[in-house]
C-alpha cells in the first residue's frame, strides 16, 4: 500500500520498520530529511520544483518515519476525493510534520496551497520551497489584514483551481482549544462557495525542540492519525459548520488520545 494511492485509508505496515533504527530515530530521520529538504531547495530555487516532486519528497519523509517505526492511520480521503473542484481544508495544527507530509496525501488527487505565516517563506532554505507552492502569507500582527489577504488572495487560489489548507490556531499546540479557534476557513469557504472538509490530526510523534522548535525528538511510540471529515457546503452565517468542524477535530483527538493511554503509547 502505497500512501499517495487512490485508497480512502492508509494504515502503515509495521513490516517496514527497522529494530536498529527504532532506537536512534533523530540519528536516522534527521539527516534523511534534511537531504531531502536540500534536493527540494536546490530545485525550488531554480523554479524547477514541481508537484510530482512534492508528492515524491513527501512519500520520502513518510518513509524515513516509518522506518524508524512511526505509524500512520490515515481516513476519510474519499471526503475529498470525489469532489468536482477544489475545497478548503480546515485542521488543527500540532506540529512541523503536517506541513511536511501532505504534500504526499492529498496532491495526488488535487491541487493544494496554504495559508502560512510570514516566517515560513523567510526561512532560509525551506522559504523556496514554500514560495513554490503559491501559499497565502500572512503576518499575524494585525487580524483584520490578515482576514483580507485570506479573503483575497484565498480566493484567487480556489479559482485557479487549488484547495487551500487552514490552521486556525495561532501557533502549533499540542491541546485544541476551540475558543481559539478561528473562523477564517469557513468564511472563506461561504466567500468561494466550495465545500469545507474538516481536518483532525495528531502529530506528536514528531516533537518541538527546545533550541530550534522544527527539531523536536522523534517519537516512534506516538502514532500518526489523520482523518479528514465529510465535506460541508457553509450555509448562512457559517456558525453551525465551524462547530462541526471544532467538534470533529475534539472527538478524533479525544479518541486518539484514549487509544494511546490504553496501549500505553504515551
Amino acid at each position: 500500500m502505497n500512501i499517495t494511492d487512490q485508497l480512502d485509508t492508509y494504515v502503515t505496515n509495521p513490516a517496514g520498520a527497522s529494530r536498529v533504527f527504532h532506537l536512534v530515530p533523530n540519528l536516522y530521520f534527521y539527516p534523511r530529511m534534511l537531504i531531502t529538504v536540500f534536493r527540494a531547495w536546490r530545485k525550488a530555487r531554480r523554479k524547477g520544483f514541481t508537484d510530482e516532486d512534492w508528492i515524491r519528497y513527501s512519500a520520502y519523509i513518510v518513509h524515513f518515519l516509518e522506518r524508524v517505526d512511526c505509524r500512520f492511520v490515515i481516513q476519510g480521503k474519499k471526503n475529498f476525493m470525489g469532489l468536482e473542484g477544489p475545497c478548503v481544508f480546515v485542521g488543527n495544527h500540532m506540529s512541523t510534520l503536517e506541513t511536511f507530509i501532505l504534500g504526499a496525501i492529498v496532491r495526488p488527487h488535487r491541487k493544494i496551497t496554504f495559508v502560512v505565516k510570514e516566517g515560513l517563506v523567510r526561512y532560509p532554505i525551506f522559504k523556496h520551497i514554500m514560495i513554490s507552492r503559491e501559499p497565502v502569507v500572512v503576518k499575524r500582527d494585525n487580524p483584520r489584514e490578515d482576514f483580507k489577504v485570506v479573503m483575497e488572495e484565498g480566493l484567487d487560489r480556489l479559482r485557479r483551481g487549488y484547495s487551500v489548507v487552514v490552521f486556525p490556531q495561532a501557533e502549533r499546540s499540542l491541546a485544541f482549544d476551540p475558543q481559539k479557534f478561528n473562523s477564517i476557513g469557513v468564511k472563506l469557504a461561504r466567500k468561494a462557495r466550495v465545500p469545507v472538509v474538516p481536518l483532525a490530526l495528531k502529530t506528536d510523534a514528531w516533537g518541538q525542540g527546545r533550541l530550534i522548535k522544527d527539531f523536536g525528538k522523534i517519537r516512534p511510540f506516538r502514532p500518526v492519525f489523520l482523518n479528514f471529515g465529510k465535506a460541508m457546503q457553509v450555509q448562512g452565517s457559517g456558525k453551525e459548520e465551524h462547530q462541526k468542524i471544532a467538534d470533529f477535530i475534539s472527538s478524533r483527538l479525544d479518541a486518539w488520545q484514549s487509544y494511546s493511554r490504553w496501549f500505553g503509547m504515551e
